[in-house]
């Protein structure tokens, strides 16, 4: 009996060839429209699908493979049953199926519509490809043109069952990223849009961006996975300098999170997942200037993320410490110019617009977590005034804003010391919320003195009260709710330091 593949791609890519390879090994060709025609055009021996259904496409196309020939085909195995059957219906037997699917995902990244997109969504497509993937023992299933040549190695009727289980893994695969997709863009279109967190199931598909070189460390294999339709470090713009490691893009992006959560112009300098330091200006270049002033020890190595224009000033001063990774949302020309005498940093640009709602996942034995990445901002209208004098809050609005904002990225437990619109001291990644304070402030020293000190939770005793009066700290602002509040109140009224409760924490673990 005659042996068939079926042909039904919109990535022609590589189709000549794979097909030429098939009739080499005596495997007769039918193709879906488009597919057929583009064969039929080179001079290959190829039959349309509707000599085999006896039917055109309709629906303009939304229905041209779904036939019982064509699955019986597909899906039966060399029994004398599944033999009979698929002779009673006049069905081939269908050795290969060859199928990439509708452009959902290509259109999305070009911004189509939701019309346009809702014609992208394969139906007949990735019914062929699962029915093949569940009879890969006796079907050999493609999905990308970049399968074709490993294909042709071996004749089809030679491959290997491990050959044959994998080219089906890869095709699960394809069609689970191709659902997911889907999923991931109409939650996006619901009003409000879907908050995958609430949901039973949680379904989150990465297309990889980039095979890094390592993880956090040599001997751990790692990759960056983008989700299609999302903006990101994807899409951001690299002037110059190699691909971003593991280590540098978790870095990167908590500067860049952070520097987005502060008024601009303001300068983000991140360490090991953590700020080192972090300013606000008039300008940018003031704004660097007082995070590089905060800690010129830990930039070394780090990451910097502006919140506005580099010019060539600042370019200069970029230049003269060892950065991994500059983040800005631009450039001038003269700047890009003097950075390139660096070769080896990376300088990117992206926009620094924080997403209206995104998740956090981290994985654990068995399973994952999920959660909604938190949205650090200054509760003003219930921020509540519980001890000490009143502060004259609009001469600290700024530091309020700059010390509880970073203390929500650093480290839980997390103290964060801020005066004169750049941090002086952060303690942070303690297993006590009194070390953490006397961190910060051994590093802000006499600089702590009317400074804002905040806290990511509450204090569980006084001690950090009294630790942030004997250095003359001038506002302290916290979550409050612990079951020993009173005990920071009576430090505060006793040492005369106003005391203010947010009523939320900030916890980063």
């Amino acid at each position: 009996m005659d042996q068939w593949a079926v042909l039904s791609v919109s990535d022609k890519t590589g189709l000549g060839e794979l097909a030429q390879g098939f009739l080499s090994q005596g495997i007769k060709l039918l193709a879906s429209g488009g597919t057929y025609r583009f064969l039929h055009e080179r001079g290959l021996e190829v039959s349309p699908l509707e000599d085999l259904t006896g039917f055109s496409e309709i629906l303009g196309g939304r229905v041209k493979t779904l036939h019982p020939r064509i699955y019986g085909g597909i899906l039966s195995r060399e029994t004398a049953d599944d033999i009979r059957d698929r002779e009673s219906i006049g069905a081939p037997q269908i050795v290969a199926v060859v199928v990439n699917l509708y452009p959902f995902e290509n259109q999305l990244r070009k911004g189509a519509n939701q019309t346009s997109l809702i014609e992208e969504i394969d139906i007949g497509g990735v019914a062929l490809i699962r029915a093949a993937a569940k009879n890969f023992s006796h079907v050999l299933v493609l999905v990308d043109p970049e399968q074709y040549q490993r294909a042709l190695k071996k004749p089809v009727t030679e491959l290997a069952w491990e050959d044959r289980v994998k080219w089906a893994q890869e095709a699960f695969l394809h069609v689970a990223h191709y659902d997911a997709v889907i999923a991931q863009s109409f939650g996006q279109w619901c009003q409000p849009p879907l908050k995958p967190v609430n949901e039973d199931i949680f379904v989150l598909s990465g297309r990889q961006g980039s095979a890094l070189r390592y993880g956090e460390n040599p001997h751990q294999p790692a990759a960056f996975y983008a989700v299609p339709g999302q903006d990101g470090f994807q899409t951001a713009t690299r002037y110059q300098g190699k691909t971003l490691s593991y280590n540098n893009l978790a870095d990167a992006d908590t500067a860049w999170r952070l520097s987005a959560s502060l008024p601009a112009p303001n300068a983000v300098a991140v360490k090991h997942q953590t700020p080192c330091g972090v300013g606000l200006g008039r300008t940018l270049e003031e704004a660097y200037v007082k995070a590089y002033e905060a800690d010129p020890v830990s930039i070394f190595g780090g990451i910097v993320a502006l919140k506005g224009t580099v010019d060539e000033s600042l370019a200069m001063r970029l230049n003269s410490v060892f950065l991994e990774v500059i983040i800005a949302e631009a450039y001038t020309d003269a700047a890009l110019k003097i950075l390139a005498k660096k070769k080896n940093v990376r300088v990117l640009s992206m926009p620094f617009v924080l997403p209206a709602y995104a998740e956090e996942i981290r994985t654990i034995t068995g399973g994952f977590l999920v959660q909604q990445r938190d949205q650090i901002a200054v509760p003003w209208e219930t921020l509540q005034h519980v001890g000490g004098p009143e502060a004259d809050l609009p001469r600290f609005r700024q530091d309020v804003i700059l010390a509880w904002t970073t203390v929500g990225f650093v480290k839980s437990n997390a103290i964060v010391v801020a005066k004169d619109q750049m941090t002086v001291g952060i303690g942070g990644g303690q297993t006590n919320r009194i070390d953490a304070a006397r961190q910060a402030l051994v590093q802000a020293k006499e600089k702590a003195r009317g400074a804002v000190l905040a806290s990511d939770a509450f204090f569980p005793f006084g001690d950090v009260m009294a630790e942030a009066a004997d250095y003359q700290v001038g506002l302290v602002i916290q979550p409050g709710g612990s079951v020993r509040d009173d005990e920071s109140i009576e430090v505060a009224n006793r040492r005369q330091i106003p005391l203010y409760f947010t009523g939320e924490r900030h916890f980063r673990h």
